[in-house]
């Protein structure tokens, strides 16, 4: 049975959290958000893979998974998206911006993310995803600390001041390795596209395959400082 907190509570519940659960399985670290937060909890997933979507459903059945489709996604995301709500138990809720593309266009002009990424992103991204969140306390994420330096000191379990809520990373001490050995053991469904070179997959005109060698983020917004979208900082 969830428990109700107070706005001002869930900080310190949250850094408690993080310390206690930090060398906890991510099964463990999900039964602990399943059981603090019940239906006010709610996994997010860019269809890059499935592993935290799989992860809560075998903890908490029918949860919502929210989809962020920014009208830019690669046909292989999309695919991947109707693939997971059709064969694993979870209430996919998909998001979309208040404007189309066509619109957006034509308020700010075309190809706004070869001009300002950061707005596209903000428009596309985080300002759906903030009225998405709005009926949850808490909300996971598949970060991990290997993924890039920025990444570099998630928390399992942390305080989103943002958006005031607490922010549940289940995966952060996982390595690619283990991605992988978790998906190969289980099935889980991933992106087409990790087979054809990209190691992070976002939106189809802001993201490349990359390189041997290369950080797997380094196919986000090619050759400019960005590395996020700013859904997590």
């Amino acid at each position: 049975m969830a428990t109700t907190h107070a706005d001002g509570d869930l900080t310190t519940l949250a850094e408690r959290a993080g310390r206690e659960l930090e060398n906890a399985s991510p099964q463990e670290i999900l039964r602990w958000a399943a059981d603090t937060f019940g239906r006010k909890f709610c996994v997010t997933s860019s269809m890059e893979d499935a592993v935290v979507a799989h992860l809560a459903s075998g903890v908490l059945p029918g949860v919502d998974v929210v989809f962020l489709d920014t009208g830019y996604h690669f046909e292989e995301t999309i695919g991947t998206r109707d693939a997971v709500e059709a064969v694993m138990d979870v209430n996919v809720i998909t998001l979309t911006p208040r404007r189309s593309v066509a619109e957006q266009d034509a308020e700010y002009g075309p190809r706004l993310h070869d001009r300002d990424p950061d707005l596209c992103c903000a428009l596309r991204k985080v300002e759906p995803l903030e009225e998405g969140l709005t009926g949850y306390a808490a909300w996971a994420t598949g970060l991990r600390r290997d993924e890039s330096p920025t990444r570099a000191n998630t928390p399992v379990v942390g305080w989103d001041e943002k958006r005031r809520k607490v922010k549940v990373s289940p995966i952060a001490r996982w390595t690619q390795a283990d991605v992988e050995a978790y998906v190969a053991e289980h099935g889980v469904l991933t992106n087409p596209l990790l087979m054809d070179g990209y190691a992070s997959v976002g939106c189809a005109p802001c993201t490349r395959p990359v390189a041997a060698g290369e950080d797997p983020r380094a196919g986000r917004w090619a050759g400019r400082g960005k590395t996020e979208c700013g859904l997590h900082g």
